[in-house]
This record gives structure tokens, C-alpha cells and sequence, in this order.
């Protein structure tokens, strides 16, 4: 700012003129100063945000990961096993595999006597596993001549087509570990070693979880089908890496099915390519993206992710309209699971004239911006983009109290994810998009079968000699 000059030498004018550009330079500096300190705002919200009160996924929480908060009231659930849980605590069987009986001394400490007529008076049981080695079948052609002069040989079983190979349980154990433990590659190869006496090569591993990919994909599409069929339907999907490029993992699963495939489109060209998600004419739970919002199926939204975006308004901005709308939806999921299943309609009415008062409250807390006067919409703030949001969709906001199977958030899908996940940060992404479509089939399979409650190393092995147990679709 320049220096002001002498007023005494100034005119009347002059100094009229003056007050009026220092006016103007306040109006100028005050409007920069403004600005400023939203911006500011605003970028302090975005260090701010975490896993707890925004869509980040916890991996972007790094070291200063947030403490736990949970939403539930103290003394809802104490700590350790609930009721009705069955518990996995070993117990004694009644024919054990082996019994070895340790006997008193022959005579007795005090008299020495003899003694005799020994009788179990307490057992213990150790429960363990067998050595483990590698148990190698030779098959063998025999062939006899008869005195025509004619041979005759044996066959092979259709299985065995090399001179040599792995068999069913190998193969069943590397898959096992590669897409249900989420194993690398290199080291389930070594651990077939050590534990079995049989190493196995990373391209030998890679060759197994093709032929697993080939012998499960029918079932995989069967699944697929139950799913279009479906009456309410999760949805999500996740980026993962594909030889240094970004592709999407799709999810589609249900509490008893799960199928996942994999695009490089994230929206509409991949919902066409897969052909599932629109021949979907259920109700679909999904996070509100935009592409699943054009389907042309039910919709319901997921809660948990407003009640992360409800606790950055309450917490972050100070506004306690968030709370009481956290509240008042945390509310209506225990009375929906207490009364186990929808709500009478006058509960109904209740909640959403409680929810109506509450996002106008949201509304008064956050003035909206006037016209901008630039082209598209004027920019709002965060708290008011979501009390927007919510009013709009407000029937898919509350479907969970209206519909019958409609829960309360999208928990279904974003499990179906979390292991995808865990696969990509164990190992690093997938070299080859072939790769990645093979392991979404697999993993489609053990999902599904982990979720009914199925012997996945069993499945796998009757998978390999040909006959893979199928899920129940209905």
C-alpha cells in the first residue's frame, strides 16, 4: 500500500475521492481475504478426512490411522464370544486315532508291593496333524497278447495325460492359498516345499490358477444368472492394477452369492460388457454413484457411508444437525433389526418427518451461494451438497425401513472388495489382464462357497478330478 499523502494539502474533492478508492481497496482486500480462508477451509477438511468420516478407503489413512469410534451405545455387546455363537474350542472325541497309555509304576513307593489292575482314571488329548510328504501313484499300461495273436492293453484314466504331473489335492492346495489366503505366487511355491516336500515353480502355479479359471467358469456364469434374478442386490467396485494401468474390479453378491469381473471401464461400458448388472431388476444397495444411479432397477443407499459423511460435518464443521441426523438413522437400524424386518407405516411417517426437520435445520446451517454467474452449477459447500443429496433420494435413503431384505448399508459388497484388496497389496496387481479375470472366477467360486459354508479345499479338489460342487443358487 502506498503512502498516504499530506491531508493538509489535499482538496475537498480530493480527499473525497481518496475515501473512496480506500473504500474500494478494503472492498478488494476483504472479498481476497474471504476467499482465502474458505480455500483454506477447504483444504484443511481434506487433510482432515479419513476412513471414519469420508469414502477413504483405511489404506489412505497411512501411520496417523484414526481411533476407532464405533457408533454403537456402550453395553450393547460385551466383549469376547456372543450368545448363541458356536465357538470352535476343542473338545475330546470319543475314539480317538491312537491311544497310548502310560502305566503306573510296577511297585508301590511305600510297601513295594506289586501292583496290578490298572484302570484310566483321566485322559488328555493332543490334537495334531500327520507328517506331511508327498505321496507320488504310479499308473501302469499293462498289455496281454492273445494266442490269435491280437494285444490288448489297459487305458490310462482320463486324469492322468502326462508321464508326469500334480494331482487334484496339490493343485486344490495352491489355489486354496493363492485366492483364498491371497498368497503370493513365489511363495506358495516355496510353502508347497516345505510342507509337503514339493516345491513348485511360479509358472507352474500360475498354470494351475488357469486351469482352476477354465474348470470353474461355467459355475461362475451360473452364478451370474442367479444373481440378475435376485430380489436385492449389493453392488461396488474397486481400481486395481494391471501391469502399471489402472482396470475395475465389479462386484455384484448377495448374503449366499458373489460374482466379480473385471473391465477397464469403471461405469456404463463395463455394466454392457458383463451383461449382469443391466439385466439387474431387483433392488440394487450401492454408494450413489452416478452409474449405478442410471440403471434402470430399485435402488437403496448405503448408510454407513452418510454416517461417515455425517461425522466430518458434525466433527470437522462444528454442525449439530449431523448428529441428530446420525442419530435418528442409527435409530431406525436397530428398530428395523429388533422388529426383524420393515416398519409400520406410522414408524415410518415418524422417521421421516424427524429426517424433513433435520436436513432443514442442514439447510438453514449452510446459506447457499448465490448464482456465480459461470456456466454449470454454482459451487456449495460439502454439508450442503450432502443435505442436497439426501432430500433427493431420501425414499432410497429409508428403503431399509420400507422394504423387506433391504439392510441398512452396502456391508455385502464392500466385504466382496476388501480381499481383492488385500490380494493387490500382498502382491503388488496382476502382471496381465488375463490374470486378473482369472483370479475374479476363482474368487467368484470360493466366496461363494466360504459363504454357505462349504469345505473349500474339498470343492477344489473335486474341481480338479472334474466334478465341482455347486452352489445353491436359490
Amino acid at each position: 500500500m502506498k503512502a498516504l499523502p499530506d491531508l493538509d494539502l489535499l482538496s475537498v474533492a480530493e480527499k473525497d475521492d481518496l475515501i473512496r478508492a480506500l473504500f474500494a481497496q478494503v472492498a478488494t482486500l476483504t472479498a481476497q481475504v474471504e476467499a482465502l480462508t474458505a480455500k483454506v477451509a477447504e483444504l484443511e477438511g481434506r487433510l482432515a478426512q479419513n476412513s471414519r468420516n469420508s469414502s477413504k478407503p483405511p489404506s489412505s489413512d497411512g501411520l496417523h490411522k484414526p481411533k476407532p469410534k464405533s457408533l454403537r451405545k456402550a453395553g450393547q455387546k460385551p466383549s469376547g464370544g456372543q450368545q448363541g455363537h458356536p465357538g470352535h474350542t476343542l473338545k475330546q472325541v470319543e475314539h480317538p486315532d491312537h491311544v497310548e497309555p502310560h502305566f503306573p509304576p510296577s511297585h508301590c513307593t511305600a510297601c513295594h508291593r506289586p501292583l496290578s489292575g490298572a484302570v484310566v482314571v483321566e485322559t488328555r488329548q493332543v490334537f495334531d496333524i500327520p507328517p506331511l510328504h508327498c505321496e507320488i501313484t504310479e499308473h501302469q499300461v499293462l498289455e496281454a497278447r492273445c494266442a490269435c495273436g491280437k494285444a490288448h492293453r489297459g487305458e490310462f484314466p482320463a486324469e492322468v495325460s502326462a508321464p508326469v504331473q500334480y494331482g487334484a489335492r496339490i493343485k486344490a492346495a495352491v489355489v486354496h492359498l493363492t485366492h483364498h489366503h491371497m498368497m503370493p505366487v513365489a511363495r506358495t511355491g516355496e510353502l508347497a516345499g516345505d510342507l509337503f516336500g514339493l516345491p513348485i515353480s511360479d509358472a507352474t502355479v500360475l498354470a494351475i490358477n488357469k486351469e482352476a479359471g477354465a474348470l470353474l467358469a461355467p459355475t461362475v456364469s451360473a452364478i451370474a444368472r442367479a444373481l440378475k434374478a435376485a430380489p436385492v442386490a449389493h453392488a461396488d467396485e474397486t481400481g486395481m492394477r494391471v501391469a502399471g494401468s489402472l482396470h475395475w474390479l465389479h462386484v455384484l453378491a448377495t448374503p449366499a452369492l458373489t460374482w466379480l469381473g473385471s473391465h477397464t471401464n469403471r461405469g456404463k461400458k463395463a455394466f454392457d460388457a458383463f451383461g449382469v448388472l443391466v439385466a439387474f431388476a431387483g433392488t440394487l444397495v450401492h454408494d450413489g454413484w452416478k452409474s449405478y444411479r442410471d440403471l434402470t432397477c430399485g435402488h437403496a443407499l448405503c448408510n454407513a457411508h452418510h454416517l461417515r459423511e455425517l461425522t466430518y460435518v458434525c466433527e470437522e464443521m462444528g454442525q449439530a444437525w449431523a448428529q441428530s441426523l446420525i442419530d435418528l438413522l442409527v435409530g431406525a437400524c436397530h428398530e428395523v433389526n429388533a422388529s426383524g424386518g420393515p416398519l409400520a407405516a406410522e414408524r415410518i411417517a415418524y422417521y421421516r418427518s424427524a429426517y424433513a426437520a433435520t436436513l432443514a435445520a442442514g439447510e438453514a446451517a449452510n446459506p447457499r451461494a448465490p448464482p456465480s454467474g459461470k456456466r454449470g452449477k454454482t459451487k456449495q459447500s460439502k454439508a450442503l451438497n450432502l443435505v442436497d443429496r439426501l432430500r433427493v433420494h431420501a425414499d432410497d435413503v429409508w428403503r431399509f425401513t420400507t422394504d423387506h431384505g433391504v439392510p441398512f448399508s452396502n456391508n455385502i459388497a464392500e466385504q466382496a472388495v476388501r480381499m481383492p484388496k488385500v490380494k493387490q497389496k500382498i502382491s503388488g496387481g496382476f502382471r496381465t489382464a488375463a490374470g486378473l479375470e482369472t483370479f475374479c472366477t476363482i474368487r467368484s467360486y470360493l466366496a461363494t462357497l466360504h459363504k454357505q459354508g462349504d469345505n473349500l479345499f474339498h470343492a477344489l479338489t473335486l474341481a480338479f478330478q472334474g466334478n465341482p460342487p455347486q452352489p445353491r443358487f436359490a
